[in-house]
């Protein structure tokens, strides 16, 4: 694994634990609004931090830390992904995994072989905008479907969530979104955020009330929609 980040306590990137994070290099795709362009596009040009160093603060911490997030980049890229979360799952933290979902097989074989306590997966926008909105005219719409499916039948806690932001998302999206991921029990919009670290710059988050107006069109769907990160 190329780690390239870590968070070694927070409260927020895995819900209900106090958890460290990890954050691997590269992704297959370019959302334009990505917040972490430097571990998308320049991976090598960041300080790689060994994974021996990792399980050190683990170790130390197993008795204070409930849990690991592991996040990026895109980190089912990695074929030694099942391995490394292994290898944290002996030291008996959970683990919660962010994708963009573009790697159904790896879900799958990270589910049966219980390997996740918890799986996010970013719904970039409603099928017909998908590629606009990713950067990725060779991304497999039937890897993302077959993704969504398999969180859907709830082996795993799951949560899905939007990165809303204004020059890609409107109401059809939202409704959109709703119709494809009909019955999920979580579904999470947050606020587009300009981290100064965006793969194209120029974008701009929604009103307060732009989110409230998309969880209302949203709730019919969805068993439960919130707003994360709003005051």
């Amino acid at each position: 694994m190329k780690i390239y980040g870590f968070n070694k306590s927070t409260l927020l990137d895995y819900p209900k634990h106090l958890a460290a994070t990890i954050f691997v290099g590269s992704c297959n795709m370019r959302c334009p609004f990505c917040h972490n362009a430097s571990l998308v596009l320049y991976p090598h040009s960041q300080t790689l931090i060994p994974e021996e160093d990792i399980f050190a603060y683990l170790k130390k911490r197993k008795n204070i830390l409930e849990g690991v997030c592991i996040t990026g980049g895109e980190p089912t890229l990695y074929s030694d992904l099942p391995l490394f979360i292994s290898q944290i799952k002996d030291l008996g933290f959970k683990v919660k995994l962010d994708t963009n979902g573009s790697n159904p097989a790896m879900i799958s074989k990270l589910m049966d072989e219980k390997l996740i306590d918890y799986i996010a997966m970013d719904i970039k926008n409603s099928k017909e905008k998908y590629l606009l909105t990713t950067g990725s005219e060779n991304l497999s719409m039937d890897d993302i479907e077959n993704s969504v499916s398999l969180i859907l039948r709830e082996n795993v806690d799951y949560e899905f969530r939007t990165t809303v932001v204004n020059q890609l998302h409107t109401d059809r999206d939202m409704i959109a979104i709703g119709n494809w991921i009909k019955g999920a029990k979580a579904y999470y919009l947050q606020s587009f955020t300009d981290s100064g670290d965006i793969i194209s710059p120029g974008f701009t988050a929604p009103e307060k009330e732009t989110l409230l107006r998309y969880k209302t069109l949203l709730t019919p769907y969805v068993q439960n929609v919130e707003l994360r990160g709003i005051d």
